[in-house]
């Protein structure tokens, strides 16, 4: 073997201006979550957690973002199975405007939830004559995270729909199984993972919305001041250390969630 040969498993160094930029992409990354955990007053995490302020903002959170999620389900689960299933003029844009959320500014999705269900929207007065309000209540906070969360559900259960072996169901119906039959006993069990993934994801994006939140539903204590309008709150008053332990209880939920899904919401899509 020569001087020059080369061993094959042995990958070539990467320039070293990739390396650079690749380290400062990581440190911008890591830098302000790092910053967040090194100064954050760990001897106030209890007393901040305790604060009954806090417990409201944290409970209403909880049952709007699992409200959103169920209403995700509701609408989402349908809309993934015809995408997935049903070849249909326009189909590739009723893709894009269910991905739009994920790139829509929220204060502009608030706005426009505003435009379609306020008092002067599209439907919002044919909603009030039958005693329906959204704006400024806590169902218009969980229409305005059901809006955002939507995406992260359809997407990941029609990739998972796409994913299925349709010989699998086809064979059940040769059997005599009927529809409903062959949705329940083989597909629900095989696109299960992305019904779970899908859901995780809905509910981690409902319960850290914001910009939707506080533009269509406000911000009344109690009422539509879920936990990331109430750690803007203590940011903006006297008492930034609340602001910073709440962030940190957000950031441990992403971390958490990311953890539990790994890869598997990449792998679907």
């Amino acid at each position: 073997m020569t001087a020059l040969s080369r061993d094959p498993d042995r990958r070539p160094a990467p320039p070293w201006p990739v390396v650079v930029a690749g380290a400062v992409a990581g440190a911008l990354l890591l830098l302000p979550l790092a910053a967040l955990v090194v100064k954050a007053p760990w001897s106030q995490v209890l007393v901040q957690l305790r604060d009954p302020a806090a417990l409201q903002a944290l409970r209403l959170s909880m049952t709007t973002s699992l409200l959103a999620v169920a209403v995700a389900f509701a609408f989402g689960v349908p809309l993934a199975w015809v995408q997935a299933r049903v070849d249909y003029p326009g189909r590739s844009l009723v893709r894009a405007l269910t991905t739009l959320p994920l790139v829509l500014p929220p204060v502009v999705g608030g706005i426009a939830l505003l435009l379609a269900f306020g008092q002067r929207g599209l439907v919002g007065p044919s909603l009030g004559s039958f005693g329906v309000r959204l704006p400024f209540t806590t169902a218009g906070a969980v229409a305005a995270e059901a809006f955002v969360a939507l995406p992260f559900l359809t997407l990941t259960v029609e990739g998972g729909l796409r994913q299925v072996d349709r010989r699998m169901e086809d064979a059940a119906r040769t059997l005599g199984a009927t529809r409903w039959d062959v949705f329940r006993t083989v597909t629900l069990p095989l696109v299960r993972p992305s019904l779970t993934a899908g859901a995780v994801l809905a509910w981690a994006r409902a319960l850290g919305e914001f910009g939707a939140t506080i533009t269509f539903a406000g911000n009344l204590p109690g009422a539509t001041q879920t936990l990331p309008l109430f750690v803007y709150v203590r940011l903006n008053g006297s008492e930034p250390d609340g602001a910073i332990i709440l962030s940190l209880l957000l950031l441990g939920i992403s971390v958490a969630v990311l953890a539990l899904l790994r890869d598997r919401w990449l792998r679907i899509l």
